[in-house]
Parts: C-alpha cells; structure tokens; sequence
C-alpha cells in the first residue's frame, strides 16, 4: 500500500512539475509576443490562445499537488472555533465533497474528451487545435484529484492527518 501512496505522490510531483514548465512558458511566450508586437510590428497569433490552454492544463495539474501541501484555501477563523475532534471531522466531510464534486468532474470531463475525440472537433481557431486534447487535462488531473481526496479522507478518519488542524489551531 505504501508504493501505491508513494507512486501517487510521484505522479502528483510529476504534474506540480508540467504545471511549472508551462507556467514558465507561457510568461516566456507573452513576453516574446509583446515584444514582436510592439518591436518588430510582428506578433504572434499562436499565443494567446495556446496561453489560455496551458491556464487549464496549470489548474488541472498542479491541483492534487497544492492539496497534498495544504497550499488551498481555507477559513482558519472558522476551523479555529471548533476543537481538533471536530476539525478532524471537518476534515472528513470536506474530503468527502471534494471527492465528489472531483469525481463529477473526472466523469463530465471523460464524456467530453470522448465525444470530442470520435467527433473529430476542433476549434475553429487560428492554431485549429483538437478540442480533445484541451480537455483531456480535466479527467486526467480530476482523476488523480480524486485519489488525493480519497488518501486524505481517510488520513482525517483514522487520524493520521493532522498538519491541517495543527495548522488551523496555530501550533505549526
């Protein structure tokens, strides 16, 4: 069980990682667009349209990653009002809607690269991009989302999880 816990934090590393790279080019390529605008008189038409592909990819990536960290939002205020029986509890209903609400996705997101993908679809776009390959992000970050969700429900139900209510009683 331990390899499979490890293997998903690899995975999860490994999409924090693509989320960086197109994060980094996606600024690169802004500022080269900029430039061959404003300099040269020469933009490029690609850019804002691949930029708004790689926001989608970015979020769907790095979102396992940010929840295994703790780098999501939370209302300290509130969760500091409750004691860590109760914020543990917490802990177990909100991994609970977060599983669903990934699993929603996940599936919605699997129809839909799907149809894309035996429809032929693309956008009619200047770069005529597959519309299966902009969404295929959704069910495979949802999917991976989903085990992150699960891990951490059942981490608040036996117990082991405790960075977040330390967190939240400010201890850490």
């Amino acid at each position: 069980m331990k390899k499979l816990l490890r293997i998903l934090d690899r995975i999860e590393d490994a999409m924090s990682v693509g989320a960086v790279l197109l994060l980094v080019a996606i600024t690169v390529a802004v500022c080269v667009e900029v430039f061959m605008r404003y300099v040269l008189n020469d933009p490029l038409v690609w850019v804002v349209e691949m930029s708004e592909y790689a926001l989608l990819y970015i979020c769907f990536l790095g979102a396992a990653w940010a929840l295994r960290e703790g780098n999501h939002v939370r209302v300290d205020i509130f969760l500091n009002a409750f004691s860590t029986r109760w914020r543990q509890r917490f802990g177990v209903v909100t991994s609970l809607l977060g599983l669903i609400v990934a699993s929603i996705l996940m599936i919605w997101g699997a129809l839909a690269v799907w149809e894309k993908y035996v429809t032929g679809a693309y956008n009619p776009t200047v770069v005529e991009f597959p519309t299966w390959i902009v969404l295929l992000c959704i069910p495979l970050g949802s999917l991976v989302l989903v085990l992150r969700f699960l891990r951490t429900m059942i981490e608040y139900a036996i117990g082991d999880r405790t960075d977040d209510i330390n967190y939240a009683a400010g201890s850490e």
